[in-house]
């Protein structure tokens, strides 16, 4: 499998995502081909350029102004008979439904009603299937992004002056990290949000890849503070090295709250998704003796998880900052005992049997636990030799 990570940190856009990944090396001619089977009358052509200096490619797409409005439907209808492979017909499809939705949802009214002006429909038609065309080009299976910096201020819409991130871009964007970094202006689209709303399986940190391929889209605006560009990173998983993520870690110090409340927030916290969470005594102002929870979680579980802490537990607020973590490459394999079958987790570092195998068989046949773990660690190294 090959893995595509979007490095948005100027943003992402439609038009950019198509000039990153042509730039990665998906051949333009067929990319063309494929929007120009699609009948909008639009014309597309990619010009290389640089934007602070760093070489980029831009993605243009020309056309002449209609009053026009397109339904989805129509807009589906297009993508239907246009000549494309199966997978990115498919995931165009899903892309333009999710954004279908996010309007909806933001103008309370039913997809079925939604519809895009004219000069929002082409480029979007042209940028979203063109993104879709160059992804299965490249034989990518996954996506993922790294936190998506939105920009700031205000953008002009059809409804007036309204914050960055325009509703919709908001809507696309629930539960993925975002900040807010440049000048003041909308560094994300719509598009480019539905694009990683529906194809991205995460946001975060990059993961450890084997690269094969990078390029960069450039954007309309060369900055002053940065390199406005997109780059996409394409590669394959790699087993060789420590997997390198982002996690968010959520912290509060508490001293007015019983045990059994602190031990079931832990469990909940858990049971939430959280990748760990841990009590640790301490000494609060006053000399109280209080106690310092600690959560790790991936990045778009932030939110979520500091909410149960502070539903679940007495604290008032919490510390949330962003931590590197690094994790040794490991895998799962099962030994068999005479007592069960037990998972082992095994990494360059050693191997270890899974807790809650051996505390099941422990409960099911009543050997002690400690047998249980023995005889597991037993079965592995008679197998390894």
């Amino acid at each position: 499998m090959k893995l595509c990570y979007f490095d948005a940190f100027s943003g992402i856009s439609g038009d950019m995502t198509v000039g990153a990944l042509i730039d990665a090396g998906a051949d333009a001619t067929a990319v063309i081909a494929a929007l120009d089977s699609l009948g909008t009358g639009a014309t597309f052509w990619v010009e290389k350029t640089k934007r602070r200096g760093m070489a980029a490619s831009k993605f243009h797409v020309a056309f002449e102004e209609q009053q026009n409005h397109r339904h989805l439907y129509h807009i589906l209808e297009l993508i239907g008979k246009a000549s494309m492979s199966e997978r990115a017909r498919r995931n165009a499809v899903l892309v333009f439904e999710r954004l279908a939705e996010a309007e909806a949802g933001v103008h309370g009214i039913d997809i079925k009603q939604v519809h895009f002006h004219e000069v929002g429909a082409v480029d979007s038609i042209a940028d979203i299937c063109g993104a879709c065309v160059a992804l299965d080009l490249l034989d990518v299976s996954e996506v993922m992004s790294s936190p998506v910096n939105v920009g700031s201020g205000t953008v002009k819409t059809e409804h007036g002056v309204l914050p960055v991130p325009a509703p919709a871009t908001a809507v696309l964007l629930k539960d993925k990290p975002i900040y807010a970094r440049g000048p003041a202006m909308e560094l994300t689209t719509p598009t480019g949000a539905a694009i990683l709303a529906a194809l991205a399986t995460g946001a975060g940190g990059m993961p450890a890849l084997e690269i094969s391929l990078i390029g960069y889209g450039a954007g309309d605006r060369d900055f002053a503070e940065h390199a406005n560009l997109l780059r996409a990173t394409i590669g394959r998983r790699s087993m060789k090295a420590p997997e390198a993520t982002t996690v968010a870690v959520i912290e509060a110090n508490i001293d007015d709250s019983t045990p059994e409340v602190l031990g079931y927030a832990l469990e909940r916290l858990m049971a939430a998704g959280a990748l760990d969470a841990s009590l640790e005594p301490i000494y609060m102002k006053k000399n109280r003796p209080g106690s310092l929870l600690r959560v790790v979680a991936r990045p778009e579980d932030r939110e979520s998880l500091a909410a149960l802490i502070l539903t679940e537990t007495s604290t008032l607020g919490v510390r949330m900052y962003d931590a590197q973590r690094r994790v040794q490459t490991r895998e799962i394999v099962e030994v068999s005992t005479p007592h069960g079958r037990i998972r082992m987790k095994v990494s360059p570092a050693g191997y270890a049997p899974e807790y809650e195998d051996c505390r099941r068989l422990a409960l099911e046949s009543g050997v002690p636990l400690q047998q249980i773990i023995a005889a597991a660690n037993f079965e592995f190294l008679k197998n390894r030799k």
